[in-house]
């Protein structure tokens, strides 16, 4: 019998763990690949199931079939909820425990509230396809209620949409929920005029896409106004209940009226940090990412890699200072092409290498013809918006879709919409209105 190939355990399938197991796909190597979901998810277009633009298979894709032609990857469902780094084993939810002998986590991101986690059940995250089917079925339910409603201040809270935070996820959804209740809806109710909606972005800084140049931020914050979104800025959120939320600005204070509050104001490491930093006692940032080694190894334990969203990793360009990655998903791909690199090193005998990141540039929509893109090239930066943005945001987000044919179903859907305004995935389970503000669980019935 021959020798037992070496053991690459990767915890999670996201733009990283994805990149990770596909660089393997030639070494002598044995690769098991655990995630909690069955499929791997195009996170820049989430928002779009969310907004009802695009339906779920469009922009997810399951594991084993990404897999089915690489014969060294076993695909496995379950949630990770041990580590041993001595060990090096790690254990499942169900008690399974799996053998590695290198440990590549990629385990991502979650929501996070400043410590104010009962916000969570009045102003849903986006994250996860739940997330999205959730925020979905509130906003349509909002407009479904407001149709029944006789007050008219309840029937204003029910048409007052509210998006906190004003990053990307932030801005392409108070734009999308604007060109739903200007564009898709109008005509089809009979009570109530959804143009007549309000859309509030409220963000705690000065200006919105804080990662942009400051020509880009006031170019996507005047596209917003144009489609029709109010825009606070310098409006720090003090509380978030079932009818609103309370924010404070230079002005003072001020209650938001509200059925529909959605959070995209700050992201939380996965817990897997906690459960690293105490098997192996690395250190933690203040967001709970784990902090790593130049080679996004921990310190101690060569083998063991954290990338993605989960690291708090520092590019190191020759010649230049060490700086932060920032948490998108180019980043955390180059991070599973170097960790997948680093362990063919190790293999080999050879010395590992330091990270570097590439910055590509940054990417947002706003809205129809509505975008902005900052792009960095050997000439110097490359900057413009509106409608070229827009059509080279659409391009970029295609190309880099998994499998052709999603990419041959958003073009047709977003073609599409673009022509008709419709919406394709508008229908929603769990319909009743009771509850409209509280978390139900919900499927993507078009899928």
């Amino acid at each position: 019998m021959g020798l037992m190939r070496p053991q690459v355990l990767i915890i999670g399938c996201g733009f990283g763990g994805l990149e990770a197991a596909r660089a393997l796909r030639a070494a002598e190597v044995d690769i098991t690949l655990v995630d909690k979901t069955n499929h791997h998810l195009f996170q820049p277009l989430l928002y779009q199931v969310a907004t009802a633009g695009l339906s779920a298979p469009s922009i997810a894709a399951p594991i084993r079939h990404l897999f089915r032609g690489q014969r060294n990857v076993t695909t496995l469902l379950g949630e990770v909820t041990g580590i041993d780094a001595n060990a090096r084993t790690a254990t499942l939810k169900d008690g399974a425990v799996l053998r590695w002998d290198h440990l590549i986590v990629a385990a991502g991101a979650t929501h996070s509230y400043f410590g104010r986690d009962e916000w969570a059940a009045h102003a849903p995250g986006l994250k996860t396809l739940e997330d999205a089917f959730e925020i979905r079925r509130r906003v349509l339910l909002a407009f479904e209620a407001a149709e029944r409603e006789d007050d008219p201040a309840r029937r204003a809270a029910l048409m007052q949409f509210v998006v906190v935070g004003a990053g990307p996820t932030g801005v392409e959804l108070a734009g999308t929920f604007a060109e739903i209740a200007r564009h898709t809806l109008p005509g089809e109710f009979r009570r109530i005029d959804p143009r007549q909606a309000r859309v509030l972005l409220v963000e705690g800084s000065p200006r919105v896409l804080q990662a942009m140049p400051e020509s880009l931020s006031e170019s996507a914050r005047a596209q917003l106004a144009a489609l029709g979104v109010d825009v606070r800025l310098g409006a720090r959120v003090t509380g978030i209940d079932a009818e609103g939320l309370d924010i404070t600005t230079s002005a003072g204070a001020e209650r938001l009226a509200s059925r529909c509050v959605v959070w995209a104001a700050g992201v939380a490491a996965s817990p897997l940090g906690r459960v690293l930093a105490e098997a192996t006692g690395c250190t933690l940032d203040r967001a709970g990412r784990v902090v790593v080694e130049p080679d996004l190894s921990l310190k101690g334990f060569a083998n063991l890699q954290v990338i993605g969203d989960l690291a708090a990793a520092q590019s190191h360009a020759p010649g230049q200072d060490p700086k932060p990655v920032p948490g998108v998903s180019p980043g955390a791909k180059q991070m599973g092409r170097c960790a997948a690199a680093n362990i063919k090193r190790r293999l080999r005998g050879e010395v590992t290498q330091a990270f570097r990141y590439r910055d590509y540039g940054n990417l947002a929509t706003i809205g129809r013809n509505s975008a902005v893109v900052d792009l960095g090239t050997p000439a110097g930066p490359l900057r413009f918006s509106g409608y070229f943005a827009w059509l080279f945001w659409l391009f970029a987000h295609v190309y880099f879709l998994i499998g052709y044919r999603n990419r041959f179903v958003v073009l047709l859907d977003w073609a599409w919409a673009y022509w008709t305004y419709d919406r394709g995935a508008r229908v929603v389970a769990n319909a009743g209105l009771a509850g409209l503000n509280e978390a139900s669980p919900v499927h993507d019935v078009k899928a």
